[in-house]
C-alpha cells in the first residue's frame, strides 16, 4: 500500500522559485541570443553557419534531453537539475569569450548539453509534484518565466549588442546561475528513494550519433554539397542506419533511454510526433522573426526585439488562460486543435509580409502566431504525464521535449537551408549590373553592413533577404497542417486529480513510488 502526502500550497511555491530560476536560464538564452545573431554573424562572419549557432544548441539539447530523465531516476532530479546548471554556465562563459565561428558553435553546443537538463527537468518536478488537473493553476508561474525572459531577453540582448558587444548576452547567464544554484540547494528538499537503475550508454551514444548524422544531411544538403552528392547520401544511410542499431539495442536493453513499450500508449506517441511537428513549424518562425525585421525593415538589434513581443505575449496569454480552463474544466483536446489551426493560419500570413509591410500588421501576425503555440506546447505535456505510469514520468516527460527540440533542430537546420537556397537564387537576379562579383554572404553579414552599401545594391539585398525569408514562413504552413491532423487523434483522457510526491512503498518489491521520481 501507499501513502499519499499533498505538498501545500507554500511548499509548492518554495520548489517552484528553484524550479523557475533554472527554466528562466533556457528561456532567456533563446530570447537574448536570437536578437544578437545577425551582428555576431557580421563580426565573425559566415552568414552560411548563422544556423548553425541555434542547431548545435539545439542539437545538443536534444540529444541529451532522455538522458537526463533516466539519470534522475538514479540519482535524484536535485543533484541533476543542478548538473546541468553548471554545464549551462560553462558553456555560456566559452560562448563569451569565442574568437571566431567554428568556437561559437563549439561553445553553444556545450551551453546545449546543458539546457538539454534545465525545461526537462523542471517539467519532470512539475509533474511530481502536481497532478495534471492541478497543474493548470499553476501554469500561470511558467508562463511569468517566459514573459520575463520574452521582455528582458530581446532588450538586453539588443542593449548589450547596439551598446557594449553581444558577448555579454552569454556573460549575463553567469549570475542568474549562481542565484539558480543557491535558491536549488535550498528549495529542491523533495524525498527521493532511490532505485536500482542502469544508464543504457550505448543506446545514448547510439542516439546521438544518429540524430547529428541525420540533422546534418538538412544541414548541408543543397548548401555546402548537393542533395545527391557522396557525403549527403552517406550521412542520410549512417543515420538511417544507426537509428536502426538504436531501436534494436533499445528493444533489449534492460533500462532503455526510450523503452519502446511507450509507443503502444497512443496519448504519448500522439503528442510526441505533434511535439515534433510543433517545434519544426515554431523554430522556423521564431529564429527568422528578428533577422527579417533587422535586414529587411531596418530596425536595430534593441527595437527588434521589442517587436517580437507580440509573439511572446500571444504564447504566454493563451498557456495561462488554457491551463486555467484546463483546471476548471479537466478537459485539453479541444487546445492544441485549436492552437495548431491558429499557427497554420499565422504562417501563412507571416508568408506575406514584404519591406511594405506595416508594423501593425507584423505584430498581429506574431501575436495570432503566439495564441496558436501557447495553446499546444503545455497542454501536450499535460496530456502526456497525464497518460503514464508514474515509473515512466522521467522519461515520458523528457522525451516528450525531446522531440519537440528534435523538431526545433531540424527546423531550424531546414529552414536555414532554404533560406540560403533562396538567397543564392534571388541575389544573383536582383543585384545591379555591375555587381555581380560581389559576395551576397559578404553583403548580408550583418544589419550595419548592409546600411553602409551603395542605395541601389542596398535595395537588392533587403529585396532578396525579404522573398527569402518570406519562403521560410510559406514552407512552415503545411507543417503545421500535418501537426493540426496528428492532434486531431489525441484520445482525451479523465485528468488525474492526485500528485506523485510524497507517496511512499510499503510493501516489499512493489512498483517505485512516487518517492523515487521527487527531486532528490
Amino acid at each position: 500500500m501507499t501513502a499519499q502526502i499533498k505538498l501545500t500550497h507554500r511548499q509548492i511555491l518554495v520548489v517552484f522559485s528553484g524550479l523557475m530560476l533554472g527554466m528562466f536560464l533556457a528561456a532567456l538564452d533563446q530570447t537574448i541570443v536570437s536578437t544578437a545573431l545577425p551582428t555576431i554573424v557580421g563580426e565573425l562572419g559566415g552568414l552560411d553557419h548563422l544556423s548553425w549557432v541555434v542547431t548545435a544548441y539545439l542539437l545538443t539539447s536534444t540529444a541529451s534531453a532522455p538522458l537526463y530523465g533516466k539519470v534522475s531516476d538514479l540519482y535524484g532530479r536535485k543533484i541533476v537539475f543542478q548538473f546541468a546548471i553548471v554545464v549551462f554556465l560553462i558553456g555560456s562563459v566559452l560562448s563569451g569569450i569565442a574568437q571566431s565561428m567554428e568556437q561559437l558553435i563549439v561553445f553553444r553546443a556545450i551551453q546545449g548539453l546543458g539546457a538539454g537538463g534545465l525545461m526537462v527537468m523542471a517539467l519532470t518536478i512539475i509533474g511530481d509534484i502536481l497532478s495534471p488537473r492541478e497543474r493548470g493553476r499553476y501554469q500561470g508561474y511558467v508562463g511569468a518565466v517566459f514573459a520575463l525572459s520574452s521582455v528582458a531577453g530581446p532588450f538586453i540582448g539588443g542593449f548589450f549588442t547596439d551598446h557594449l558587444t553581444w558577448r555579454w548576452v552569454f556573460y549575463i547567464n553567469v549570475p542568474i546561475g549562481i542565484v539558480a544554484l543557491i535558491v536549488t540547494t535550498t528549495a529542491l528538499n523533495l524525498p527521493f528513494l532511490r532505485q536500482p537503475h542502469k544508464v543504457d550508454y550505448a543506446g545514448a551514444g547510439l542516439l546521438v550519433s544518429a540524430v547529428t548524422a541525420l540533422l546534418l544531411v538538412t544541414v548541408l544538403g543543397g548548401s555546402e554539397y548537393p542533395w545527391g552528392s557522396a557525403q549527403i547520401v552517406g550521412l542520410a544511410l549512417a543515420g538511417a542506419l544507426l537509428s536502426g542499431l538504436f531501436l534494436f539495442r533499445e528493444r533489449r536493453a534492460a533500462e532503455p533511454i526510450l523503452p519502446l513499450r511507450l509507443f503502444r500508449n497512443r496519448t504519448y506517441t500522439l503528442t510526441g510526433l505533434g511535439g515534433f511537428v510543433l517545434g519544426l513549424s515554431m523554430f522556423g518562425g521564431i529564429v527568422f522573426l528578428p533577422l527579417f525585421l533587422q535586414v529587411v525593415t531596418g530596425a536595430t538589434a534593441t527595437n527588434s526585439g521589442l517587436l517580437i513581443l507580440p509573439l511572446m505575449v500571444g504564447i504566454i496569454g493563451s498557456s495561462i488562460t488554457t491551463g486555467r480552463l484546463i483546471t476548471r474544466s479537466g478537459r485539453y483536446r479541444r487546445y492544441p486543435i485549436t492552437g495548431m489551426a491558429l499557427t497554420s493560419v499565422a504562417l501563412l500570413l507571416l508568408s506575406t509580409m514584404d519591406s511594405s509591410t506595416t508594423r501593425l500588421e507584423s505584430s498581429a501576425f506574431m501575436l495570432l502566431l503566439g495564441l496558436g503555440l501557447g495553446m499546444v506546447m503545455q497542454v501536450l505535456v499535460i496530456a502526456v504525464q497525464n497518460a503514464v505510469e508514474h515509473r515512466d514520468l522521467g522519461v515520458a516527460t523528457s522525451t516528450t521535449a525531446f522531440f519537440r527540440s528534435l523538431g526545433g533542430a531540424f527546423g531550424t537546420a531546414v529552414f536555414g537551408a532554404i533560406l540560403t537556397a533562396r538567397l543564392g537564387h534571388w541575389m544573383p537576379r536582383l543585384l545591379p549590373a555591375g555587381s555581380e562579383g560581389i559576395d551576397p554572404a559578404l553583403l548580408v553579414g550583418s544589419p550595419e553592413q548592409i546600411r553602409a552599401l551603395d542605395p541601389a545594391v542596398q535595395v537588392a539585398v533587403v529585396e532578396s533577404f525579404a522573398r527569402s525569408v518570406s519562403a521560410v514562413f510559406l514552407w512552415a504552413v503545411p507543417i503545421a497542417v500535418i501537426g493540426l491532423v496528428v492532434v486531431w487523434f489525441v484520445p482525451e483522457l479523465p485528468l488525474r486529480d492526485t500528485a506523485y510526491v510524497g507517496a511512499h512503498a510499503e510493501v516489499p518489491g512493489a512498483p517505485a513510488g512516487p518517492a523515487q521520481a521527487a527531486a532528490g
